[in-house]
């Protein structure tokens, strides 16, 4: 193998049971929290592998018996970090399908994060914080295009990521499609990383219940407040028969990971509601599903 050279030895075949993933994605968006929740599932992580040693990487391990390996890519060197593709071309044709995890923010949480470390970017140089960030974005754009899984972090805890990473890449069934359903409020903007939306604010809001505002979806008598509503039972049957048409497909295509976000005005009441039951009936599907509530604590 030729680091930095489009000329690539595959040297053999490697097992058709190992899984690769890259976790990559701008500073500051939790690869590092990303990293440490794969290692806790079992995952061999490394850090900052340049990118033409993935195929020997992929061969050591292979040979000592591990099928579960995670490489944290970024571009603090920039030159290397332009060799991935060749790394995950070399990785492609020797038999391994690698996946890409890519983790995002927004410019304001971005900035917020690095001025508490009091940590420039790596691409900064002698620029603002949004200069290095903006030249991160553009030579990550490619990446996160061809991510498998985008995890925008700009309003979920360390514990929510790793939850997310955990129902991702947690157990056997790698072969499976996995759900992340999301509640939002439509006031704090749209989930960027939703593969679906669906809007259920056409069902009665709960906060305008005195004795249900102080109370969230998650609490039962709010929950029943909203499934008891005229459409909200036929909105979950409805849901299902999507979500069984297009569980289907994205499994016969190759997609692991989907993001459903369920949205209402504040994501406090009705989408929490209608999150925690859309989860309930994923699960009674077999269908390895997590929940989020991004906005819980905000509405």
């Amino acid at each position: 193998m030729n680091v930095g050279d489009d000329t690539w030895d595959a040297g053999g075949e490697l097992p058709s049971e190992l899984r690769v993933v890259i976790v990559s994605g701008v500073s500051g968006a939790g690869r590092r929290t990303a990293a440490h929740a794969l290692e806790d599932l079992g995952w061999y992580v490394v850090d900052n592998l340049p990118p033409g040693m993935l195929l020997e990487l992929a061969q050591v391990v292979s040979d000592k018996g591990i099928r579960q390996l995670a490489v944290v890519a970024d571009v603090r060197t920039r030159a290397m970090f332009e060799d991935l593709a060749g790394g995950l071309r070399a990785l492609a044709e020797a038999g391994a399908d690698p996946e890409i995890l890519f983790l995002e923010a927004s410019d304001e949480v971005i900035v917020r994060r690095q001025e508490s470390v009091r940590r420039p970017l790596p691409l900064q140089a002698d620029d603002t914080l949004l200069d290095g960030l903006r030249r991160e974005r553009a030579l990550l754009s490619s990446m996160r295009a061809s991510a498998d899984l985008v995890i925008d972090t700009s309003s979920i805890n360390v514990h929510q990521l790793s939850a997310r990473v955990t129902n991702a890449y947690g157990g056997p069934d790698e072969d499976r499609l996995r759900v992340a359903v999301m509640s939002f409020g439509f006031k704090h903007g749209l989930p960027i990383d939703a593969d679906t939306v669906v809007d259920v604010r056409f069902l009665p809001n709960p906060h305008w219940v005195p004795e249900l505002r102080p109370h969230s979806g998650c609490d039962a008598p709010v929950s029943e407040y909203v499934l008891a509503q005229p459409g909200a039972r036929d909105f979950l049957r409805g849901l299902e028969d999507l979500i069984q048409i297009a569980h289907e497909g994205y499994v016969r295509e190759g997609k692991r990971f989907v993001t459903l976000a369920v949205g209402c005005t504040g994501g406090r009441h009705r989408s929490v509601a209608m999150s925690e039951a859309i989860a309930e009936m994923l699960r009674s599907k077999d269908i390895p599903t997590s929940v989020i509530h991004r906005d819980l604590e905000r509405a």
